[in-house]
């Protein structure tokens, strides 16, 4: 299994999103955010020509970032799992992860720094995060067996800006 992990893009400002009273799972992505988006998600369909499977937080920002990925790619289908949400563990998403067993290509939409934490782990085994997902930046990694802390293997991990240049 191929695992696309991808932080949402470029949202409103959180203090002033947060004087509208609307709960921050509510912040949705600015207009510069979308169109950074997409053109980051043509790059990443230079380099990954197929996701099965799009699993997204429930935070409309990220639901908004799967909706640009998915819009790119042919027959792919969308899921909010709860298991993206910030305060979720890594124990939590890899037993979700496992329960895909035959699903080639896996992107997940989620935030920092919990998808840097995640990361991190799924590919050392230890809990210090050592990446920094920039707003629309993607990694991707592998597993040969069962996912698990450690197992992961890094294919690449790309800037916003690197995936936008890959649309030239």
């Amino acid at each position: 299994m191929q695992l696309v992990m991808i932080r949402h893009g470029i949202a409103e400002d959180q203090k002033e999103f947060a004087l509208t009273g609307r709960p921050d799972a509510q912040r949705p992505l600015t207009h510069e955010g979308i169109d950074k988006m997409k053109r980051g998600v043509r790059g990443l369909r230079e380099i990954v020509p197929e996701i099965n499977l799009i699993a997204t937080s429930p935070y409309v920002r990220a639901v908004e970032t799967a909706k640009l990925v998915a819009a790119a790619y042919k027959d792919v289908r969308t899921v909010i799992i709860h298991e993206l949400v910030p305060t979720e563990t890594g124990d939590a998403f890899v037993l979700w992860l496992r329960e895909l067993k035959g699903v080639p290509v896996v992107a997940v939409v989620g935030h920092e720094p919990h998808l840097s934490k995640l990361a991190s782990w799924l590919l050392t085994g230890h809990a210090r995060s050592f990446i920094d997902f920039k707003k629309g930046a993607a990694l991707a990694m592998e597993f040969e067996g069962a996912p698990a802390g450690g197992s992961g293997v890094l294919l690449w991990a790309l800037t916003p800006r690197q995936l936008r240049d890959l649309d030239g």
